[in-house]
């Protein structure tokens, strides 16, 4: 369980690291060229905030079944 939540950490991080690649090439290429790469980094940025919303519930369900556990084990 815990090496999914390191795993997405990492995509997480990649994904950042190409989100700022993509602005970089922003600043460089022509401006039709800029609004596709604006539709993708958009598109980037709502998997992201998926992604992010996926390790928040991961992570809620964890701290359940532990609070699940404890709960049984002393009861």
């Amino acid at each position: 369980m815990l090496l999914l939540l390191l795993l997405l950490q990492l995509l997480l991080l990649l994904l950042l690291l190409l989100l700022l690649l993509l602005l970089l090439l922003l600043l460089l290429l022509p401006l039709l060229l800029q609004l596709l790469l604006l539709l993708l980094l958009l598109l980037l940025l709502l998997q992201l905030l998926i992604l992010l919303q996926q390790l928040q519930l991961l992570i809620l369900f964890v701290v359940l079944q532990l609070l699940l556990h404890c709960y049984c084990y002393y009861n």
